[in-house]
């Protein structure tokens, strides 16, 4: 089952507010992959880059590039609900 993404906001300190098509509404932290994956470093050292994040035709996922990517289901599984 993939919980698709109807709607994210970037926050302060790296965090995302979700918004999923079930309504459910939560945060997660990209900061954690920072020490995970190089790539995901980018953010911090880019200014305005991480504001720049938008949620992947269908909802299936969010990106900031063609290099930068989370899915659904990692966003669901792995943020605290709001709401």
């Amino acid at each position: 089952m993939f919980y698709r993404i109807k709607k994210i906001k970037p926050l302060e300190n790296y965090k995302l507010l979700v918004t999923f098509f079930n309504d459910e509404v939560k945060e997660y932290n990209v900061g954690i992959w920072f020490d995970k994956n190089q790539d995901f470093k980018v953010l911090s050292n880019t200014s305005g880059l991480f504001e720049q994040v938008k949620v992947d035709t269908g909802g299936y996922g969010i990106s900031w590039n063609d290099e930068l990517d989370l899915s659904c289901n990692e966003l669901y599984f792995n943020s605290i609900s709001i709401s």
